[in-house]
């Protein structure tokens, strides 16, 4: 793998970076309310007091839903901030991870198709050593990656996504994880290249690794280690929040489902979520090698009931399925303008789901699979 292709690759997402960042600042100005006199402070009234009593009465749960929400609002409006274009708020998030895939599959000159079998060769262990450095072999630290990726995104994501903009959505959510592809293999390949082995052999990689060290390369050495520590911070806050809040809060909601909305766990979630806290932690605590042998095995069986399950669901409805592609084509490039907001609400709500399901670009995979037993950073 050349170095040049990654250098091309990252001047080009360097200046849309930079573009979309001042296109999003100028629009923020434009939209910015204007200064208002501060409100008179009134006597308390009974209605007050009364307020100031219910809130005094919050359960945990909702005070610590409240206090999540006051610390990471403004991380969320930042990341989450929107760029209108033909009348429809556009994430520029969304936007940027889009022009990554493309650029990725173009200048590796379609490695997502030209390369999968080679890539189920890899997984296989078909090219690894058993002296090859690394702590976990391919097929453990794909399970890692994937444990974090199979789950709510892929089953309650897309019929959100559905339901909101129509079945066109189906077709792009396909289109962004086909050059999601290109672009994991990108992240993948620079996590296991600029990854540490220390005296223990423990394995040190991710992002946080390559950003400094790669742009360190290229004479941005500075500009490298604040992004690092930016995305080390970052990671932290994913964690809480897509990687771990809104799964676990599904859980429980499934579980009061179950239960009814009398039942001790309806009233004191928190328990649930800290007996779910302290099984994750036995995985955990045992570091790299650990998850990847709980993965190892639970992610196949995962995929499996996953799979079949949708096998099932296809051939009870096996009459729908040509009617249901042709809808999926046809509202994919004309869409219900009226509910959806036409091509570009479907485009969005595609590569938004998408995103959320497989991860690709967000930088989670390479910390997994950095880990890996090689000596070829691109066999990743």
């Amino acid at each position: 793998m050349k170095s040049g292709s990654f250098s091309f690759c990252f001047r080009w997402l360097l200046l849309l970076g930079i573009l979309l960042f001042a296109i999003n600042g100028i629009v923020s100005a434009q939209e910015a309310p204007p200064s208002v006199d501060p409100p008179v402070t009134e006597a308390p009234t009974e209605e007050n007091k009364a307020t100031g009593e219910e809130e005094q009465e919050k359960s945990i749960d909702e005070k610590i839903n409240e206090g999540f929400g006051k610390a990471t609002g403004w991380f969320v409006k930042s990341i989450f901030s929107s760029i209108p274009i033909g009348g429809y708020d556009v994430l520029w998030v969304i936007l940027w991870l889009a022009a990554a895939g493309l650029i990725f599959t173009a200048v590796f000159k379609g490695i997502n198709v030209r390369c999968f079998p080679l890539a189920l060769r890899t997984v296989r262990g078909k090219y690894s050593g058993p002296d090859d450095p690394g702590n976990i072999s391919h097929f453990q630290a794909l399970a890692t990656a994937v444990s974090g990726t199979v789950g709510l995104g892929n089953i309650a994501g897309v019929a959100i996504g559905i339901s909101i903009a129509g079945p066109g959505v189906a077709f792009w959510l396909f289109l962004s994880g086909f050059l999601g592809m290109a672009t994991k293999f990108a992240e993948c390949t620079l996590g296991v290249k600029y990854r540490k082995i220390d005296k223990k052999g423990t394995v040190h990689g991710g992002p946080m690794f390559y950003l400094k060290q790669g742009m360190a390369e290229r004479g941005l050495g500075p500009v490298g280690a604040v992004l690092a520590v930016f995305f080390a911070i970052f990671c932290v806050f994913a964690s809480f929040g897509g990687g771990n809040i809104f799964q676990i809060n599904q859980v429980t909601s499934q579980l009061i489902n179950v239960t009814g909305e009398d039942s001790f766990f309806a009233s004191n979630q928190w328990v649930f979520g800290l007996i779910m806290a302290l099984v994750t932690a036995l995985v955990i605590i045992g570091g790299i090698k650990s998850i990847a042998k709980v993965t190892s095995k639970l992610v196949p069986s995962m995929c499996v009931i996953y799979i079949l399950s949708a096998a099932l669901v296809l051939i009870i409805n096996a009459g729908a399925i040509p009617g249901a592609i042709g809808m999926i084509m046809s509202e994919a490039f004309q869409p219900r303008a009226a509910v959806t907001g036409g091509i570009l609400a479907a485009f969005i709500w595609g590569m938004r789901r998408a995103t959320f399901s497989n991860e690709a670009g967000i930088g989670s995979a390479p910390i997994a699979h950095s880990a890996a037993r090689t000596r070829k950073p691109a066999s990743e």
